[in-house]
């Protein structure tokens, strides 16, 4: 049944073919067969440029599992972190207009932007937006952005900032960030003069550099077509989540990660990046300047340099750029990011001193299926020498860190099974209206036998309160939210104070964004 479903999956595969590039291509066809098998992917869609030129393409699977059409190269993505790169090149593109400079204020085009720390505030620059050094946590603030869709306006999630403390000091170390970057985009139209970040990217990147099918900001399902659908694993199955309707509405983290575009569309940004002279030339000139070209690519903050980076790639840095990471890999220059939504995933990965540059694009699957592929893909240009290692070895190499990483007491999920729903005596004390000051109110009250937690502001964000022993939890409704989350209720050290709550992840190793601990809530009304 295996080989049957990929032999259909594979239908709507295509390939260029290579000049004097047929073993490379058999080989990475065996690669990208090996990574939907192996993953069990609902769709996926690779791509290659060598020398300016587009040398493999690649498509498998589906729009939608079970009838939602097969994926092509034309099929929408969302490509999640990697609208990250196409905000900073919009801001480089202004800069070299004259319209903004790096080290400008960020109050200077954003006066009402506040910073939780007033010294901050005054000296946080524009390239401090697009680099992790706030001092912020990991995902401070993404309860704002994720999970969608929510109710949270752009206006919002910028107020918010002003409330999220800081655990670093400013501009000392790494923290990966989303909400600085929808702020940048902020920043890029306000300096513009645009009506809105959305207005000014499809005029400024969109239209001169000929993405056709990237799509920001609100747009209709029938005038696209063709926009595949996130899945994840339950039980062993593929089954669609936060599927769009007919009117694809726009989100506020679009600068950060809510762009979508096509394997063609990103193939040309590919392009552009490799052949700057040649490709998305604007009135027979590069769109970048060299100059600001070499600001993206340039160090600006130091990453960790993990043990796959170390192994795999015999990289000796890693550092982000202006929304990009760089490293050195088998030493040649890497230029790459990835994009994780839920279940959405892709990764774009350059290596400038060959030419080369591939795009991978998944609507499922999970990041180690991305992670396998991508690193058996860089090897067949790195170190062809070893490309003996495939996406079944990577896989495999993956599994066992994991595995070890259990056996060695790594942090871990603890055991929830025994839960009960909580009962409602036990929880009388604690019921009410509670308010953080970004995240907004959510409530905690009785809804016919059992206690509900229902976030106002973000709907996904409601489940049922469970027990654990003597821990309460929420389990919430909705299965794409996949971390659940740790209640804590405490009365205040001042008599006359009313209760807080505080959450946590009750898996450790969930994603950042979801930024529970976070949240400082303190209840501000009974029960309606």
């Amino acid at each position: 049944m295996a080989a049957l479903l990929l032999a259909q999956a594979m239908h709507v595969a295509v390939a260029r073919e290579p000049p004097g590039g047929e073993m490379r291509q058999a080989a990475i066809d065996a690669e990208v067969d090996a990574a939907f098998a192996r993953f069990e992917l609902p769709g996926l869609a690779v791509g290659v440029v060598e020398g300016g030129e587009i040398t493999y393409v690649r498509t498998a699977g589906e729009l939608h599992v079970g009838g939602g059409g097969p994926v092509t190269p034309a099929t929408l993505f969302k490509i999640a972190s990697n609208s990250k790169a196409m905000t900073t090149a919009l801001l480089a593109r202004l800069v070299d207009q004259g319209k903004l400079a790096w080290d400008d204020p960020v109050i200077e085009h954003l006066p009402d932007f506040r910073m939780h720390d007033p010294w901050v505030t005054r000296e946080i620059q524009v390239r401090d937006l697009l680099i992790h050094n706030s001092g912020l946590g990991a995902g401070a603030g993404d309860l704002m952005l994720w999970p969608e869709p929510n109710l949270f306006t752009r206006e919002d999630v910028i107020a918010g900032m002003a409330h999220l403390k800081p655990i670093h000091s400013f501009r000392s170390r790494y923290a990966y960030d989303n909400t600085l970057y929808i702020v940048a985009g902020e920043v890029a139209a306000a300096a513009a003069g645009a009506e809105s970040y959305e207005v000014l990217l499809r005029r400024e990147l969109f239209e001169p550099l000929g993405l056709e099918r990237c799509r920001v900001g609100e747009w209709r399902r029938d005038e696209v077509g063709e926009v595949a659908q996130p899945h994840i694993r339950i039980e062993g199955r593929n089954v669609p989540v936060r599927e769009d309707g007919e009117v694809v509405a726009a989100v506020p983290m679009a600068a950060a990660g809510g762009i979508r575009c096509s394997l063609d569309d990103m193939l040309r940004w590919v392009r552009m990046w490799l052949q700057p002279e040649r490709e998305g030339l604007v009135d027979g000139r590069p769109w970048l300047s060299a100059e600001q070209r070499t600001a993206l690519w340039t160090a600006h903050t130091p990453m960790p340099l993990g043990r796959r980076l170390r192994e795999w790639e015999g990289a000796r840095f890693n550092a982000y750029g202006y929304g990009w990471r760089l490293n050195d890999t088998d030493g040649l220059l890497k230029v790459s990011h990835t994009g994780t939504l839920a279940g959405m995933y892709s990764a774009v990965t350059l290596l400038p001193e060959l030419g080369v540059g591939f795009v991978v694009l998944m609507n499922g699957g999970g990041s180690d299926a991305r992670s396998a592929l991508v690193q058996a893909l860089s090897k067949r240009f790195t170190a062809p020498e070893e490309a003996d290692r495939t996406v079944g070895d990577y896989a495999d190499a993956i599994a066992a860190e994991a595995a070890a990483d259990r056996d060695d007491g790594g942090a871990s999920a603890p055991d929830t099974s025994s839960r009960q729903v909580a009962g409602v005596d036990g929880m009388t004390p604690w019921l009410g209206v509670y308010r953080d000051p970004w995240f907004g109110e959510a409530s905690v009250c009785r809804r016919d036998d059992v206690v509900r937690f229902v976030a106002a502001r973000s709907p996904m964000l409601s489940g049922t309160v469970m027990r654990v022993g003597e821990r309460l939890l929420v389990d919430w409704d909705d299965v794409s939210v996949d971390a659940e989350a740790w209640l804590a209720f405490a009365d205040a050290d001042d008599a006359n104070a009313p209760p807080t709550l505080a959450m946590a992840k009750v898996d450790p190793q969930a994603d950042f964004s979801y930024d529970y601990q976070d949240l400082a809530f303190v209840r501000v009304g009974e029960c309606p």
